[in-house]
């Protein structure tokens, strides 16, 4: 998308030209022919770094750069606008009250990871669309097998898997979420124990008969436990709020002219 086709953007009388706006349009990924929308996103991005650049020099702010990772410093823009956040922004730290409410309106968040026993019969495949169907086929053969007798699960296993854990009927032992691939992890929320997932499960492995053996339900943590938590993810989402409060506030008195502020 050519840069002819947009203005430059004026910012209280301080342009930002469109070479500008194209090199920031990396930052910002949208659906394949959605340029325009990304050139949005990126000039938008531009504008609000601008106003805030602008209300920091008003305030005659000085700032001093610091790390933000290994070898990384930040650039003197940054931190002012960093400064100017800073000095801007209410304090977000939440009271306890707060803490405790939250907590109790949502108790399932904070339950420690529940624990399952599992057992699969993979049938794997790289991923050239032969193989594929040739390993979706295989496993669906199989599935087909384990819904008219549940208790050959044993025997395929040993002659028809390709995992190691073959040896041990398919056995995975003891595992908790995020210890296997999310689609193992969904499925075993879903199955009770006992029961064989409907349909073969893919993953970059191959196809995989999942079988739920067990499942021992974490508990609900204590809020003493919860609160540092809690508190973390309440300061981050006030925080937000305030910063997105003044950003607003920064545009509906700025004379912007090239770039249309208003939310998607």
């Amino acid at each position: 998308m050519s840069d002819a086709f947009f203005p430059d953007i004026v910012v209280n009388g301080d342009t930002i030209p469109t070479s500008e706006v194209s090199a920031e349009l990396q930052n910002h990924n949208v659906p394949e022919g959605k340029q325009a929308l990304a050139w949005r996103r990126a000039a938008r991005a531009l504008a609000i770094r601008t106003l805030l650049l602008q209300e920091a020099k008003k305030r005659d702010l000085d700032a001093s750069t610091h790390d933000i990772g290994p070898g990384k410093n930040e650039t003197g823009d940054e931190a002012l606008i960093r400064t100017l956040l800073e000095q801007a922004l209410p304090e977000t730290t939440p009271d306890e009250t707060t803490l405790r409410a939250y907590y109790d309106a949502n108790p399932e968040r904070f339950r420690a990871p529940s624990l399952y026993e599992a057992s699969h019969i993979l049938f794997t495949a790289d991923h050239t669309p032969a193989a594929r169907e040739k390993a979706r086929l295989r496993a669906l053969a199989a599935l087909g097998i384990l819904k008219r007798d549940p208790e050959k699960f044993r025997t395929l296993a040993r002659n028809e898997s390709d995992c190691s854990s073959r040896q041990s009927d398919g056995r995975l032992g003891q595992i908790s979420r995020g210890e296997t691939v999310e689609a193992f992890d969904q499925m075993l929320d879903r199955l009770d124990p006992g029961t064989i997932a409907p349909e073969p499960i893919e993953t970059r492995f191959g196809f995989h008969i999942l079988r739920l053996d067990a499942r021992a339900q974490g508990e609900i943590l204590p809020f003493e436990n919860a609160k540092p938590r809690i508190a973390e993810a309440t300061e981050k989402a006030a925080w937000t709020r305030a910063a997105n409060d003044f950003v607003t506030d920064l545009v509906n008195h700025a004379d912007i002219s090239g770039i249309d502020m208003r939310p998607e």
